[in-house]
Order: C-alpha cells, then structure tokens, then sequence
C-alpha cells in the first residue's frame, strides 16, 4: 500500500530546516514507529513527514497551547490523507501532557518547543520511550553558543544526553541541528 505523500512538503521546507523533513520520516521508519510523541504541532508540517515515515496504523501523538495551530495541523493531515483513526492532537503545555502519558509506550518522540523546556522534555522523553525508541531534539545547534536562557537549557540538555547511559547520542546537522538518541534496551 502506497502511504500519501506530504503535501507541498518540499515547497514548505525553508532552508533553516533544510533536509530536517525526510530526516524524521527516516527516523520513524527506522523503528517502523507506531506510536509517536511529537511536542510542538505547529501547523503539522512536521507531524506530516513523520506520519509518512510511520507504520500504516501508527498513531501520531502531538501537543501544541496554541488550539489555532492545532485546528490547521489537523486539517492538513486530514488533507493529506491521514485518517482521524492516526491521530492524537492534544492542546496543552507539553510540561504538563508529556507527564500524563504511558511509560515505555512510544517508539519515537520528536521534541521541537520552547529550548528552555527541553531538560525536563529531554526527562520525559526517556521515560516515555520502550528500549530501542529513538528521541530527537529539534534546534540544538541554532542555540548552543549563545549566552541566553534557551542556550543554557540547550548545553544543559546536551550534557544530560551525554551523560547518560541508558542513551546512544548522535547530532545530526538536519534543520537547526537534531540531536538523536536511541534508548538502550
């Protein structure tokens, strides 16, 4: 069965996520995902490509606090071709949903919110992730060498990653950098 294509996908990629699209459609292939966490909907552009990439009955979790964005981002899918059945849109702070889901139950989960956020997502992340799930992190590198608070939450985000053992790291230069992980069984 031929899954649908992203619409317009390459005509919205801009060159700041250059490549970042087909990136995470190879991510969630690599782990034939079924169960996805994506934490910042937007309008679904991500949300498409990783959807392309899943499993033909996978669900697609995603949560934005911005109902608007939600709206578009199901209207794309739906427009796309994703059916209701694939997908899981939640409107909420991504601090206070990511806690209220199963532990181990996601082969994949996508972060690409507010930088500040991402220690306590990058926490989360692990927890919610089965042995063998990969996380990415969106925008790790746009932020590393400042000196502001969303640089200091990025380098503290880094260091957890490498520090620890349950993770194998890689940074991938796709979009703004992706920092993946995949969870050790």
């Amino acid at each position: 069965m031929t899954r649908p294509e992203p619409a317009h996908a390459d005509v919205r990629e801009a060159p700041p996520v250059a490549g970042l699209g087909p990136g995470l459609a190879f991510l969630a292939a690599t782990v034939n995902a079924r169960a996805v966490v994506e934490v910042g909907t937007g309008t679904g552009w991500g949300g498409l490509w990783l959807l392309r990439g899943m499993a033909p009955d996978g669900v697609l979790t995603s949560m934005d606090v911005d109902p608007e964005q939600q709206r578009a981002a199901r209207r794309t899918f739906l427009d796309a071709g994703y059916g209701q059945s694939r997908l899981r849109l939640i409107v909420g702070l991504a601090g206070e949903v990511l806690p209220r889901l199963t532990d181990g139950g996601y082969d994949l989960v996508v972060v690409d919110g507010v930088r500040t956020d991402y220690p306590g997502h990058l926490v989360e992340a692990i927890r919610l992730l089965r042995p063998g799930g990969v996380l990415a992190l969106h925008g790790v590198q746009e932020q590393d060498a400042g000196d502001g608070p969303e640089s200091a939450a990025v380098r503290e985000t880094l260091d957890l990653v490498r520090g620890d053992a349950r993770l194998v790291p890689v940074l991938l230069p796709l979009g703004a950098g992706l920092l993946c992980a995949t969870r050790r069984p």
